[in-house]
């Protein structure tokens, strides 16, 4: 394919290295005194020895919905088929709306939620991927715990009517967070998204800006009775790939930056070498 770019030039024939970024769908918030959810996993990494003419499947996963009723939906997993990475969906944020619906677990888990003493737990996150999410306040008026994030645990709520914050990402080579989670709701004071795309949590009063990030793997704020009345939606995850000089491949939007070529694959694609 770029055997018309590689005329005297052996660097762009010869096998390359490609860094690469992972990151999947993050997790919905849950309803009614929910947890945020839990960042979509991330995953770094280097695959050495590419050779020009390989194809690799990109698939991006997408954010998990927030609930209209119980716990948060999974994000999906995002992954790049040929050389066999793949992250994890975050999990859903947790309930306590009259019986508890628990977080569910994911690349990072989803924060707990309590309401008068209805406790729903929070979840775990996968080893390398993230972080686990953060618990409700003990007998609360209603609050949700903290999504986790890839590089932090969810918050827990400081007490009996705010939320947890969501766990903090992590950011990668190109000076870009990801993956943060979703912040819990609070009966009176909401808990923030994490840095990285996690969406804040609602109060009774104000819920705003409780999606996800699109792209970055955002877990997606709980909501709280009174408020929105729907947790919400993870955001969708993102693959990119860079490697050392001028442009070998083809796939994703192309940008050079620092005397590296960058891919951003921000829907499911073929990066060609």
């Amino acid at each position: 394919m770029f055997a018309a770019h590689t005329v005297g030039n052996t660097s762009l024939i010869s096998p390359y290295s490609i860094e690469y970024l992972v990151v999947s769908g993050g997790g919905g918030g849950g309803n009614q005194f929910g947890g945020g959810g839990g960042a979509g996993g991330y995953l770094s990494g280097t695959q050495a020895g590419v050779s020009s003419g390989t194809a690799w499947s990109i698939i991006i996963g997408a954010g998990g919905a927030g609930s209209g009723s119980g716990a948060g939906g999974n994000g999906i997993n995002s992954s790049i088929s040929e050389i066999l990475i793949s992250s994890i969906g975050g999990g859903g944020g947790g309930s306590a709306e009259f019986i508890a619906f628990p977080a569910s677990s994911g690349g990072s888990g989803g924060g707990g939620a309590n309401s008068a003493g209805i406790n729903a737990s929070p979840a775990n996150g996968t080893v390398g991927q993230g972080n686990n999410g953060g618990s409700a306040a003990s007998l609360s008026l209603g609050t949700g715990g903290g999504g986790g994030g890839a590089g932090a645990v969810g918050g827990q709520a400081p007490n009996s009517n705010s939320g947890g914050a969501g766990g903090d990402g992590l950011t990668w080579l190109n000076g870009v967070t990801y993956a943060g989670g979703g912040g819990g709701c609070g009966y009176t004071n909401r808990g923030l998204g994490g840095a990285g795309g996690g969406g804040t949590g609602s109060s009774i009063s104000i819920s705003t800006n409780m999606n996800g990030s699109v792209n970055q793997g955002g877990g997606g704020g709980g909501s709280a009775s009174g408020g929105s009345g729907t947790g919400g939606n993870g955001g969708s995850g993102i693959v990119v790939l860079r490697y050392l000089g001028q442009q070998r491949g083809t796939g994703g939007t192309v940008t050079i930056s620092g005397g590296y070529t960058y891919h951003a694959f921000t829907s499911s694609g073929t990066y060609t070498s």
